[in-house]
């Protein structure tokens, strides 16, 4: 059994483009991160965090466990999720105009925790000047509440992104050639998975 360590309905829709069968399982850890910790082992051990915690429960020793982790990050600054829309400003704001990075890790492993694969995929990301008041339009379209960053490439806020060096499926939050290369070291084939009979 295939199991995927996240409730994201972005990781559900790019992971069921390899594999037909998978099980959800939302991970629930502490994502603060560590004093003096770069935001490249936080997001490594994010994921990670979140197959362990998957692994310690109910699963088999064949099973294999997806974790991912999306950061964007600015200045090296981790940008979460907005907590409000003062927050979601200040957010698009640092964005406006500049260069981010999008850093999402993966952490693959079987039930048994003897087999550990993680890596971590960087994308820079040029935003285009945004104003106030497309701020202000943006966040009343409800799309940046749930995102690091507060925007969503593949959405409403694609608009603001003049230009993307990188993974466009890890920015989405799983790196599909990634994933895909991890599947198959662990016997499943992507390919065959989604032979229709």
């Amino acid at each position: 059994m295939i199991i995927l360590a996240s409730a994201s309905p972005r990781r559900k829709e790019l992971l069921s483009t390899l594999v037909n069968a998978f099980e959800v399982r939302p991970a629930d850890i502490d994502e603060t991160p560590f004093s003096m910790e770069s935001p490249e082992e936080y997001v490594i051990r994010m994921a990670r965090e979140k197959a362990e915690a998957i692994a310690k429960h109910d699963v088999e020793h064949r099973d294999v466990i997806i974790a991912s982790d999306t950061s964007v990050v600015i200045d090296e600054q981790i940008l979460g999720k907005p907590e409000s829309f003062e927050h979601a400003k200040e957010m698009l704001r640092a964005l406006s105009g500049k260069t981010h990075q999008v850093m999402t890790s993966v952490c693959v492993c079987n039930g048994g925790l003897n087999r550990v694969a993680t890596c971590n995929v960087i994308s820079d990301v040029s935003f285009r000047e945004i104003s106030d008041l497309e701020i202000e339009h943006y966040w009343k379209t409800g799309e940046p509440c749930d995102k690091a960053g507060s925007y969503a490439i593949q959405g409403v806020g694609g608009m603001f992104v003049k230009h993307m060096s990188g993974s466009f499926s890890a920015v989405v939050g799983l790196p599909i050639y990634e994933v895909s290369q991890f599947l198959s070291e662990f016997g499943v084939s992507p390919l065959k998975e989604n032979i229709r009979e």
